[in-house]
């Protein structure tokens, strides 16, 4: 009905007031319609740009050869405008990279992570000048701004997990302009850290299925087992030896493998995991045999390592698989105890220069982590609420310790390291992250074994392996500097995962207002 309509349908009203109400009712009715009318031209503005959208995906595939013929036309002008051999090449793989990105995206996550985090393009110093973890930084971001922000694949959730993450890494970004230096501190958190903060969470939102379960226990086990494959070599060939027996990867481009301890923290990660496979029951024969040779090979890169917090990964690993099988707990706890003073004789802890039988009382080693440590307590009593700030241990050992001898030092500490370079407020935020993500892990592995029948074995087995690897974290985190690398963070996002997924597999309804996932874990 019109407004001259509404109008005349209104009871005759007299007098001056009474004709001033009946102007501002019909001044209110014309002010809503406009608004309905303005709003009914937006929806159907919004209805046209998708429309738009889908003839334009329409016509894309069913003009392929058009399109074909354009994308060469783009090409030779680009070639002609660039007379270089390498564009060809380029434009021949951008089509590919295209359609990774925009139908593929949790396999560009886990290339990404698989770069990243185990070095493979150090490992196999080929691949280092292709500068390939940039180019998948490069696809990460543009995969997550059009699953997110435009198609709506991903579908984003919080977890008390992520919600630490977000706190800590919150701190980690205030400490880095109040860091004692402040250009170290900003090189790693743009280098690094920074990655982390991103891949985090878009890992947790990406993994949504069995399927992206499964790949993501491949990625890990694979690029475990080109680390360990490749360590081993070098072992073998007397290669990027330091202290004359311990192994490295990769040492000569200054690559973090390049230090025997975070060797050994890489490789502990994947261990787990191919552990894992080996102790899952639904997968096949072959499966399994090929991850014991994994767990294998990665066991024997840990020895090569000499490290001690390696080897006390590897015995908490265990510990835990057969703490689930083992009635006897009292036996189980004296059969670790032998296992791990085996281990220490058999990967020739003796033997090393630092830290070996060859030094009486408290050795080199141990002296140099607890004068770290007292270095790291004084740094967070100087700076409780910030620290001295990210990767700035290193350039203040001096300042805060007093045994100097005439070397700065390492933390060799997880817990130390969060203590000195975030102060005593983000160690607090970190221990918390760790136990929800502890909590979590435990709880999601109780749910999954009680009722196995009704989860596929990659989801058996991947929460098998991310209880395991989260105390095997804690463990050998006392000895490791773990606290800004990539492990700990790994675990976080995929223990989120899981928790979404089993959450909607048990309840039937949706933790987040999206879709469930295509895949469940009944099979």
């Amino acid at each position: 009905m019109s407004l001259n309509g509404r109008s005349q349908a209104l009871p005759s009203l007299k007098g001056g007031g009474m004709y001033k109400q009946r102007i501002f009712f019909g001044m209110g009715l014309a002010f809503c319609e406009r608004v309905i009318a303005l709003k009914e031209r937006n929806m159907k503005i919004f209805y046209w740009f998708n429309e738009q959208a889908g003839l334009l995906l329409t016509r894309m595939k069913t003009h392929f050869v058009h399109a074909t013929a354009v994308f060469v036309g783009v090409c030779c002008l680009v070639w002609y405008c660039v007379p270089h051999p390498v564009i060809p090449l380029l434009m021949g793989i951008l089509p590919l990279a295209v359609l990774i990105t925009l139908y593929q995206p949790v396999l560009l996550g886990l290339l990404f992570i698989a770069f990243s985090f185990f070095r493979l393009h150090e490992v196999f110093s080929d691949l280092y000048s292709l500068k390939i973890p940039l180019l998948l930084s490069l696809g990460t971001l543009a995969t997550l701004s059009w699953h997110i922000g435009l198609s709506g694949k991903i579908k984003p959730f919080h977890s008390k997990e992520l919600g630490w993450f977000y706190g800590f890494f919150a701190l980690v970004l205030v400490g880095v302009p109040l860091a004692s230096n402040v250009g170290e501190a900003f090189a790693y958190f743009n280098n690094i850290y920074v990655k982390i903060g991103i891949m985090t969470p878009a890992l947790a939102w990406l993994l949504c299925s069995v399927r992206d379960y499964q790949r993501a226990l491949v990625m890990i086990c694979v690029s475990g087992f080109c680390v360990a494959l490749v360590t081993l070599l070098n072992k073998i060939n007397g290669i990027g030896l330091v202290e004359e027996t311990r192994v490295t990867v990769a040492r000569e481009l200054g690559s973090v493998l390049g230090d025997p301890n975070d060797l050994a923290l890489v490789l502990l990660f994947p261990f787990s995991f191919s552990l894992s496979i080996v102790m899952t029951k639904g997968f096949p024969k072959k499966v399994r045999f090929l991850g014991f040779i994994v767990a294998v090979a990665i066991f024997m890169a840990i020895i090569a390592t000499q490290s001690r917090g390696g080897l006390l990964g590897i015995v908490s690993g265990v510990f835990i698989f057969a703490w689930r099988r083992v009635q006897s707990k009292t036996l189980l706890v004296f059969v670790t105890g032998i296992l791990g003073f085996a281990l220490m004789i058999f990967a020739g802890i003796g033997g090393r220069k630092s830290g070996g039988a060859a030094e009486e009382g408290l050795d080199a080693s141990a002296q140099g982590r607890l004068f770290a440590w007292e270095a790291a307590f004084f740094m967070a009593v100087d700076n409780p609420f910030s620290g001295v700030g990210l990767n700035n241990f290193f350039f203040n050992y001096f300042y805060y310790s007093p045994h100097w001898d005439g070397l700065n030092h390492a933390v060799h500490s997880t817990w130390f390291g969060v203590l000195g370079e975030t102060g005593f407020v983000g160690l607090c935020v970190f221990l918390m992250m760790t136990f929800c993500v502890y909590r979590a892990a435990q709880k999601n592995v109780g749910i999954v074994m009680n009722a196995s029948k009704n989860y596929a074995p990659q989801v058996q087995c991947i929460c098998c392996g991310l209880h395991s690897g989260i105390v095997a974290f804690c463990v050998s985190g006392t000895f490791l500097t773990q606290g800004f690398t990539w492990p700990i963070y790994i675990l976080l996002a995929l223990s989120a995962s899981l928790s979404n997924f089993i959450y909607l597999c048990e309840s039937k309804e949706p933790l987040i207002l999206s879709k469930k996932p295509k895949e469940n874990g009944k099979h």
